[in-house]
């Protein structure tokens, strides 16, 4: 009897520390910097708690936690139809950050399956108003669109979308198959212009060169030109310095030459002069003045 009793009694010392334990569990949370518990005591709710230590009564509080973290979410490839009327399959990456948790909560009820069907909804509606080379070319307008359209929508969620990117753009067959000859044309074309500029300076080069070596060329015959004439200059006063020393010889010994002695030298003159096979004789007028002069001379000296 007795050790029954003990046992009841163990078993409700149990009972109470496994309901206390539960209640402890249920009473007591732990939040996290980034996060913060929506409170709504029996149903109506009485705004958010945390960080830290948040006590809560257990069976009449019940909490809701949000993220207050920035997060990413991937919206599927959509079939998308242009301006233009050409299809297009795109996907993108949004992302968006809490600001306000208790609508968060409060205004949607599952808030990332309505941004997802905004997104859609808001990505054909954007780009059924964009033609096609604008939705290929203009990236960055088109992000920026869909981020203000979503932003207004989800702002009285307590949310703000504070980035839009287009992952993937999918053109159909045809107008990829176009946009590539389109590249190619492209290609040649600016093949054919940088040929044609390299030819072109090419010979812009030759032709400076050209004018260059020709510029050098002339310089070089001026050079030697003037080289030349200061030679033949140099030449020129050698060779009259040369014949003024020779008449200065000549003349000074001219002064010691007497009469008789050029006499002799005329009279060998004529000497040769008759040993050619000539059958004339010139005798110079002064011959006989010659003679007598040389007579006198020669009877002076004896």
């Amino acid at each position: 009897m007795f050790e029954s009793a003990q046992l009841s009694l163990i078993c409700l010392i149990g009972v109470v520390l496994f309901l206390l334990i539960i209640f402890l569990a249920s009473a007591i949370k732990i939040v996290p910097e980034y996060r913060r518990v929506v409170v709504f005591r029996l149903g109506r709710c009485i705004g958010p708690k945390g960080p830290g230590l948040v006590i809560l009564i257990p069976f009449v509080d019940r909490p809701v936690m949000v993220d207050l973290r920035e997060q990413v979410r991937e919206i599927p490839a959509q079939q998308s139809i242009t301006q233009d009327n050409a299809p297009l399959s795109i996907d993108f990456l949004w992302y968006y950050k809490v600001f306000d948790p208790v609508q968060s909560v409060l205004q949607v009820q599952n808030f990332e399956l309505a941004a997802q069907g905004i997104a859609t909804t808001t990505l054909r509606s954007v780009i059924g108003g964009i033609l096609l080379d604008g939705v290929l070319s203009e990236r960055e307008k088109i992000n920026t669109s869909l981020r203000a359209r979503l932003d207004e929508v989800t702002e009285r969620w307590g949310v703000k979308v504070t980035n839009v990117e287009i992952r993937e753009i999918v053109p159909p067959r045809d107008v990829q198959d176009s946009m590539n000859r389109q590249l190619t044309a492209e290609r040649t074309r600016r093949a054919v212009v940088t040929e044609s500029t390299g030819t072109r300076e090419a010979a812009i080069n030759v032709a400076q060169g050209d004018k260059q070596s020709n510029i050098l060329k002339a310089e070089g015959e001026k050079q030697a030109a003037i080289l030349r004439a200061e030679g033949e200059k140099q030449a020129q006063l050698l060779r009259a310095e040369g014949y003024q020393k020779a008449l200065e010889a000549i003349y000074v010994a001219a002064k010691q030459i007497d009469q008789q002695t050029m006499t002799l030298q005329y009279f060998e003159t004529l000497k040769s002069m008759a040993a050619s096979p000539s059958t004339k004789y010139i005798f110079p007028m002064e011959f006989t003045s010659l003679i007598s002069d040389f007579v006198k001379k020669g009877s002076k000296d004896k």
